[in-house]
C-alpha cells in the first residue's frame, strides 16, 4: 500500500472513531438529563418509571401542605384531577408556591410512589398555568366531565354543559 495512502487510511479510521465517541456521549448525556413530565395519574398508574428524573405537575390540593418544624422539609400533594400524587422536598419553596395553584416538582418516585422533590416551580403570574400542567389539567377536567355526563348529581341532569366547549385551565392571560 502506498505511504500516502495509508496514511489517508488511518485519517479517515481516526475521524469516524472520533465521531463515534462524541455522538456515543452526546447521546449518553441526553440521556441522563431528559427532563420527562408526568401527570399524577401515569405515576400511580405505573407508566412513570422510578428512580429516574422527570417532571410531575398539577395543582396543589388545599390543606395537603405540611412543614417541619426543626427544618426546611415539607410534604404536599399536587392533583391533576383524577389521581393525587404526595410530593417531599427539602428546600425553600418559591414566594409564589401556595395551595391550590399550579406547581411542577422536579425528582425521583420512589418505591412508595412519593415524588422526592429536588426543585419546585410555581406559577409566576395568577392568569398562568405551566402549559404541560393545564394540558394535563384540561385533560383530566375533560374526562371527568365526559364520565359526569348524564349522571344525576343534586337532582340535575348535567348533560356536559359545565365545559361549555372551554378550557377551564389557561396557559396564558391571551386566551
Amino acid at each position: 500500500m502506498h505511504p500516502l495512502r495509508k496514511q489517508r487510511l488511518q485519517l479517515v479510521i481516526l475521524i469516524v472513531v472520533a465521531t463515534t465517541v462524541v455522538v456515543g456521549l452526546v447521546l449518553y448525556m441526553l440521556r441522563e438529563n431528559g427532563n420527562f413530565f408526568y401527570t399524577p395519574e401515569q405515576i400511580v398508574s405505573g407508566e412513570a418509571p422510578q428512580n429516574v428524573y422527570l417532571r410531575a405537575g398539577g395543582m396543589v390540593v388545599d390543606g395537603s401542605l405540611q412543614r417541619a418544624d426543626d427544618s426546611l422539609w415539607v410534604q404536599f400533594q399536587v392533583t391533576d384531577g383524577i389521581e393525587t400524587l404526595t410530593v417531599e422536598y427539602s428546600g425553600i419553596l418559591p414566594d409564589l408556591f401556595a395551595e391550590g395553584e399550579a406547581a411542577i416538582a422536579s425528582g425521583k418516585v420512589d418505591e412508595n410512589q412519593v415524588l422526592q422533590a429536588t426543585q419546585i416551580l410555581a406559577k409566576h403570574d395568577e392568569n398562568y398555568t405551566p402549559p404541560e400542567v393545564a394540558d394535563a389539567m384540561n385533560e383530566a377536567y375533560k374526562r371527568k366531565q365526559e364520565a359526569l355526563d348524564g349522571e344525576d348529581l343534586n337532582g340535575e341532569e348535567l348533560n356536559g354543559e359545565e365545559l361549555n366547549g372551554e378550557n377551564k385551565y389557561y396557559m396564558d392571560s391571551s386566551e
